[in-house]
């Protein structure tokens, strides 16, 4: 898996767009809310509704998933390329942090599939 892979993923998701609103800075966006941070080795996603239920992720992967830096207590985790997180294990995080943004969009801007 590598960022580009993953950012077609991304943007295959109904409604994502990609943005870069820090100078080289990607990012997946659904609505005007990020669900995916992409980077060159790692991604950073919403693994929780809490930090407590992110943290599963990290006890199970403790070498390759971290707490996100500032937005970690959100339930945001980043996720090492190359490591013990499969790559279906990858897709579904994404899967997962795109539902959790989504839901959390006003009903009239969430996209229709």
């Amino acid at each position: 898996m590598d960022d580009a892979a993953l950012l077609s993923y991304c943007l295959a998701k109904p409604g994502a767009w990609q943005d870069e609103p820090w100078e080289d800075d990607v990012v997946a966006k659904v609505g005007d809310k990020i669900f995916a941070f992409l980077g060159a080795t790692s991604v950073g996603l919403k693994c929780g509704r809490t930090r407590e239920e992110a943290d599963e992720l990290v006890r199970v992967y403790p070498e390759d998933v971290s707490a996100s830096a500032y937005i970690g207590r959100y339930g945001w985790n980043v996720i090492r390329f190359g490591g013990a997180v499969s790559d279906n294990e990858l897709y579904e995080l994404v899967d997962i942090s795109y539902e959790a943004v989504v839901s959390k969009l006003p009903k009239s801007k969430r996209p229709t599939a």
